[in-house]
């Protein structure tokens, strides 16, 4: 007699609730994760975010602490999205800190353009 859905369901489903679980325990901590976060906001605090993009560096700060306060109440999923965050606020600090340095210099040595065609345009006249 061939075997139906009905019997092996609750065996199957045993199989697979023990599978996820035995996956959920195994997650390990998100350390990489968190220590990925603190070298990205010290970039970016290296970057003088803290002039140039002081709410982003600030975010990125507040995500990190967050993600260290999960961490340490073994709330692994929170932490790892936390530190993710921490991560995306920091490297979104230094880019625009980076923007905004390359844009200064650039108003600068077109400055200093402008001042030489006009004492270039003032000397050959």
């Amino acid at each position: 007699m061939p075997t139906s859905f009905a019997q092996i369901r609750l065996p199957l489903l045993a199989a697979v609730l023990a599978s996820t679980l035995a996956g959920c325990a195994s997650t390990p901590p998100p350390t990489g994760e968190l220590s990925a976060a603190q070298q990205a906001v010290m970039r970016a605090d290296d970057a003088d975010a803290d002039q140039y993009a002081p709410q982003d560096l600030n975010a990125a700060r507040s995500a990190l602490s967050a993600a260290q306060g999960a961490l340490s109440q073994r709330k692994d999923e929170d932490a790892r999205r936390l530190a993710l965050r921490a991560t995306a606020e920091a490297d979104l600090a230094f880019a625009r800190s980076k923007e905004a340095i390359t844009n200064a210099e650039l108003n600068q040595r077109r400055a200093e353009v402008s001042e030489l065609r006009r004492r270039l345009q003032g000397g050959g006249q």
